[in-house]
């Protein structure tokens, strides 16, 4: 592959890709992460961060297009895409593509149901843009992964704008040279810092990845121009980055796998690094209830450490990164929902003592879905215990079921009446839908 040829190969695989082409399993992938998506962005829809954008934003929209998951108002479709996306991310509880740590849906989702308000779109068209903005993110995430995340870039972010523009691009049926264009246009807007993790400001970067992923396609549709190489370009992202890219995996066997499969779901609201130490400690406890717990040690990937390894926490907020409130907080509770991850939990004096008692090893021999917690008690007794597969991963997925049920329990989380029942099965019926400009407004409480 030519080094200056890399977005045209992307942008001409989206421009003809067909719905035909894609397998069902896919297809019922891609419905499993809008299922997902409207339980993590109503969880997080009147979560603090989400209020204080949303009055920011109103102050300068006159528009009124496109609905917000979860609430009555309404708003034009660019903050809107900012807005779903950012509660999609606010508590840390969206699916993740485990090879690159990126959160796939959040950033390509809501930038294409705000489109779908704009324009007639089918429910095929809106799966098919959705599975190809998911692949085209992911690819380029996967030639520098990990050294990009390492560095400190949020990768949901900087490379999620790129399939907010390719997905959003498809629905608008640009050709490959106006896609050319949106990915450039995107390029110039990639960004995100992992130092904002456990911050509102981290929501401001996944917001703007579908914002401005929306805006580059339709700025492309208007025949605003983009460089010709803004991935491999001497100064283009990859080495603007400062990452040397392994390109091949951008387009290699393009079409014939699919990214979207290596989608982990969440059963905990926390990074998903920490979720194997949270598997072995909830099932301990569910045995070892009154159990007093002298030290624990959490041994896993460096990831483990270099994301989560915070012991001294103040907020909800950075409690979702921090593995020794998580482990400390499944102790003392026995559970790890939204409730763990609150200012509340973080203060109570039980999980600040028991906190204090974590210890994190980084181990390489360990993958990111796999980790070891020995567990010592009052009784001088060590309990070993070992996850191979976090529940939710790819490996050991949650069911349909369990998904249907996650969004269920965040819809009546703070409204007990908000029956989502219809709103589920417009999501599994949605190969079938000829318009979807009513599904995101299902998510809305009656």
């Amino acid at each position: 592959m030519q080094q200056l040829d890399v977005t045209a190969r992307l942008a001409r695989y989206v421009a003809a890709t067909r719905w035909e082409d894609v397998p069902q399993q896919v297809r019922h992938q891609a419905k499993r992460s809008f299922l997902n998506l409207f339980a993590v962005a109503l969880a997080g829809c009147r979560a603090d961060p989400i209020e204080i954008a949303l009055a920011s934003l109103k102050e300068f929209s006159g528009g009124r297009s496109a609905t917000l998951i979860g609430r009555s108002e309404r708003i034009d479709a660019l903050s809107a895409a900012f807005l779903n996306a950012a509660a999609a991310n606010v508590d840390d509880f969206c699916d993740t593509h485990v090879a690159t740590v990126i959160h796939p849906t959040a950033p390509v989702a809501p930038a294409l149901l705000a489109l779908a308000e704009l324009r007639k779109v089918s429910g095929p068209e809106l799966l098919l843009a959705f599975i190809l903005g998911n692949e085209v993110q992911a690819r380029i995430g996967l030639a520098i992964s990990p050294h990009h995340y390492d560095k400190g870039w949020h990768i949901t972010s900087t490379c999620g704008v790129f399939g907010a523009a390719a997905g959003s691009g498809k629905l608008l049926g640009l050709n490959e040279r106006q896609l050319v264009s949106a990915l450039g246009t995107a390029s110039t807007q990639s960004s995100g810092l992992c130092e904002c993790l456990g911050w509102p400001a981290k929501s401001v970067g996944v917001g703007n990845a579908a914002r401005n992923g929306l805006w580059s396609a339709l700025l492309a549709e208007r025949d605003f121009d983009g460089p010709a190489e803004p991935l491999a370009g001497r100064q283009g992202f990859y080495n603007a980055m400062g990452d040397k890219p392994d390109l091949a995996r951008v387009t290699d066997r393009l079409g014939e796998t699919w990214e979207l499969m290596a989608t982990s779901y969440k059963p905990y609201p926390c990074g998903f690094v920490i979720h194997p130490a949270l598997d072995c400690v909830l099932d301990w406890c569910r045995e070892h209830a009154k159990a007093e717990v002298r030290r624990v040690v959490v041994r896993g990937n460096p990831l483990l450490a270099h994301r989560a390894d915070r012991p001294e926490i103040s907020t909800g907020r950075e409690s979702q990164v921090s593995v020794q409130h998580a482990v400390a907080a499944a102790l003392v509770f026995c559970e790890a929902g939204l409730d763990q991850f609150t200012d509340a939990c973080v203060n109570d004096p039980r999980v600040v003592t028991l906190r204090q008692r974590v210890e994190v090893v980084r181990d390489v021999s360990f993958s990111t879905i796999a980790a070891a917690v020995e567990i010592t008690t009052a009784d001088g007794e060590t309990h070993r215990l070992s996850q191979s597969a976090a529940r939710g991963s790819d490996v050991n997925p949650m069911s349909d079921k369990d998904l249907e049920q996650k969004l269920r329990a965040c819809a009546t989380a703070w409204n007990p009446r908000h029956d989502v029942q219809p709103l589920i099965e417009a999501v599994w019926s949605l190969d079938g839908s000829a318009d979807v400009s009513g599904l995101a407004a299902l998510a809305v409480p009656r």
